[in-house]
């Protein structure tokens, strides 16, 4: 009976533990898979925000370069006369469809 009782505690005692560890287990593997996702979408907002700098920085180089370009009085003259119809004194526009 004695030894029926020790193995009994033993065999609870064993499987409390167990238990235990499966809890530690899930615990952490829930944390890890959590922080996993986390820098998975991390990088892919890197990513993306890496392809939008690289869009802006040429956005950025055409704008400055249209700068330079209306900071031209003939380009400025030019421009204003193709776009906007604007013409010079005694001058006539005639547009053709």
């Amino acid at each position: 009976m004695k030894k029926k009782k020790i193995k009994h505690k033993t065999t609870r005692r064993i499987l409390t533990l167990d238990l235990c560890c499966a809890i530690f287990c899930s615990f952490i593997l829930l944390t890890f898979t959590s922080y996993w996702v986390d820098i998975v979408n991390l990088y892919n907002e890197k990513k993306d925000l890496e392809t939008n700098l690289t869009t802006l920085k040429e956005e950025e180089k055409n704008l400055k370069n249209d700068v330079k370009k209306l900071n031209d009085p003939d380009y400025v003259a030019r421009y204003a006369r193709e776009r906007f119809f604007y013409s010079k004194n005694q001058e006539y526009i005639i547009r053709i469809p």
